[in-house]
């Protein structure tokens, strides 16, 4: 089974050493994405945007599959208060209400930027439709 890697420019890929995103199969895996770009926070303090921004960002490593938010079968939202279930909720519903993917939404104790305020991963599915 071959295995594709995407990169996405991040300086935390050479550091840890990890892609964005990995396909095996008919699953593509994307892994955590923060509402960084370019080395700029987006939303600073906002949860709702960093998690839209989060989820672009996500999106946009599926792209180099070919993939979109159709094909998301899976998420997993972390985040650092409890208070912003709703901010991230509704910029989740928006992008995903019609996919209706699995979600897994956790509270964690933080990450490795305290500005950041949310984590969006993805799964996808590229196989044929049933």
């Amino acid at each position: 089974m071959t295995v594709e890697r995407v990169q996405s420019g991040s300086p935390w890929e050479d550091t840890i050493g990890f892609a964005r995103a990995v396909a095996v199969g008919d699953r593509v895996l994307v892994g955590g994405c923060m509402a960084i770009v370019d080395g700029v926070l987006h939303g600073e303090g906002d949860p709702y945007e960093q998690t839209r921004t989060a989820i672009s960002v996500a999106l946009s490593a599926l792209e180099g599959f070919g993939l979109a938010a159709e094909s998301v079968v899976r998420t997993r939202l972390y985040l650092t208060h409890a208070r912003d279930v709703d901010a991230v909720a509704r910029a989740h519903k928006e992008v995903f209400d019609a996919v209706r993917p699995v979600c897994t939404l956790a509270v964690v104790s933080g990450f490795v930027d305290s500005r950041v305020l949310v984590e969006v991963e993805v799964e996808a599915f590229r196989g044929e439709s049933p």
